[in-house]
Formats: C-alpha cells, structure tokens, sequence
C-alpha cells in the first residue's frame, strides 16, 4: 500500500512539473482551451504539442475523500485532426493510491470555414479500472455510491470502451457555447450509455493591451459548465442520473502556461457534494520540427 501511493505521489508532483519545465522551450504561446469536461470547436493548431495535468479533489458525502487527476497530451495531427493520449492516477483517503488506465482521444472538425455552428466529431477509446476516479464524463446512472467502492476492489473491473461525442460550438461577441451530447459504449456487450455536458464562457475583455502583461483582463476567461447523465438505451432520461454545475475561471499567463480552476457543486443526491478541479498546461510549438532535429 505504501508503494503505491509513494508512486502516485510521484506520479501526481512529476506530471505538475514537467508543464513547468516545458515552459523553458522559446516561442511558446498559450491554446484557449476554457473547459474541463464540455468540448468546443477549438483545435490543436498543426504540429503543436500542448502538455496539461488536471487534478481533481473530491469531497463526496457518503465517500472518502481522493484526490484524482489526468495528464495529457493533445497534439495537433492536422489543421481538422486532434488527438490525445491520457494518463489516469487517483489516491483516496485510507486507501492509497493507483494508476487506473489509459485513454486515446482523437477530434474531427468536418467543415474549413467558421460557421454559425460549429460541429466536431469526437471518438476515444478507453482501457481504464473501476477504480478511475477522474471523472471526465457522467454517463448511464453514475452516481457518487460507486465512488464509495473500496480501490482494490474496483481495480479488478476492467473497462474497455469505446466513448463517442457530438461536439456543437458557437462563438458571437466573445462569447463561446457549446453543447456535447455523449455516447458511450463498453465492449463487453453492454448497452449504450448517454450524457451530456454544456459550457459557455467569454474573455474579460476581447481587446488586447497595448503593453504585455500577466493581469490584463484579455488574459482571464470566465465561464460555467453543467454536466450529466442520460441513462442508457433502454433507460434515457434524467432519472436516477448524476448532475454538476461548476464556475470557470482561466488564467493565460506570460510564457505559454495556463491555469484553470472550477469549484463544481454536485446538484443532486446521486453527485458528489463537492469537486474541485485544477489545471495547468503549457503548449510547445512546432513540437514535430523539435522531434525531426532530435533524429537528425
């Protein structure tokens, strides 16, 4: 037990650091990137290697404690192709701690040009444990009893899924709205299970100073998400589902690091009474010609 949660520990403290080291390489900018869970239209712009670690401190009411999180990797494979790769860990009070899985997300951007409605494609596959705790998606009937399962007990689930998103962004005045509708499916012959997350947000000012600095107020971006889920193909609907609503608030700081924060507030008795969910991220440019000179 001591093993494992010296090596989620370091796990955690080394995933943290490495945004911070990676902020030593030049020319560095920051991606919008205002959500924790809801997707928008943006994309990984082409060769860009964008590295993020997300914790998430859970306070349920009828579970331990644990602290959760993911580090990612998004990569921008084209001008319309995303994809990323995920590290999941968790530690929970009493329990210690563990690595639950893996998860490979790739997005599409169908349509060249801006449109009133945006639509992306979102397909991921998932190779995780029942003890995962990062709670990045509600599906199906979720709810905070099963964050109450004892980690060795839930690392023995396997779960294999294959998790599908219909991604709608808009963006008028600054303001940016976008709505995911969520289908998952788990490749042990299990029905479909469906959520939904919607988010809006807008830059404290779309006017940029005409000195750099870290407090402008172009560099804070402040939004709300809500998020849940839909049951299943035989069970849709809002019944016996979990919900969230949490507040944003995003910092671009000078040199290409981001930091992101939302307290989120379970809405219902099947939601953990209380989340609090952190990141921070640093975007490499031209990560592809970095790699090529390494080779030469």
């Amino acid at each position: 037990m001591a093993k494992r949660r010296s090596y989620v520990g370091r796990l955690l403290l080394v995933s943290s650091l490495a945004c911070l080291v990676w902020s030593a390489f030049p020319r560095s900018v920051k991606a919008d990137k205002p959500y924790f869970i809801t997707y928008d239209d943006e994309m990984e712009e082409p060769g860009n290697l964008e590295v993020s670690f997300n914790p998430v401190l859970g306070l349920p009411h009828t579970a331990p404690n644990f602290l959760s999180g993911w580090t990612e990797f998004e990569y921008g494979a084209t001008g319309w192709w995303t994809t990323e790769f995920y590290l999941d860990v968790q530690t929970t009070r009493g329990q210690g701690g563990l690595f639950t899985g893996y998860r490979w997300e790739n997005r599409f951007h169908p349509l060249a040009d801006e449109h009133w409605i945006n639509p992306v494609l979102y397909v991921e596959f998932e190779n995780i444990n029942g003890a995962d705790k990062a709670l990045a998606e509600i599906v199906n009937h979720d709810s905070v009893d099963e964050l109450a399962e004892l980690n060795d007990e839930a690392r023995a689930q396997k779960e294999r899924e294959i998790e599908t998103k219909l991604i709608l962004s808009s963006n008028y005045r600054g303001w940016n709205f976008s709505e995911n509708f969520i289908g998952e499916k788990n490749l042990a012959n299990k029905p479909w299970e469906f959520g939904y997350a919607v988010g809006v947000s807008r830059p404290l000012a779309l006017e940029a100073s005409p000195q750099a600095c870290g407090f402008c107020r172009e560099n804070l971006r402040a939004g709300a998400e809500i998020y849940g889920g839909l049951g299943t193909w035989n069970e849709f609907g809002f019944r016996g589902t979990a919900h969230y609503l949490g507040p944003l608030l995003n910092w671009d700081l000078p040199g290409g690091i981001g930091l992101r924060i939302s307290p989120t507030f379970g809405l219902n008795r099947n939601s953990a009474r209380f989340l609090i969910r952190f990141g921070v991220s640093y975007e490499i440019p031209r990560f592809d010609r970095i790699v090529r000179r390494w080779f030469r």
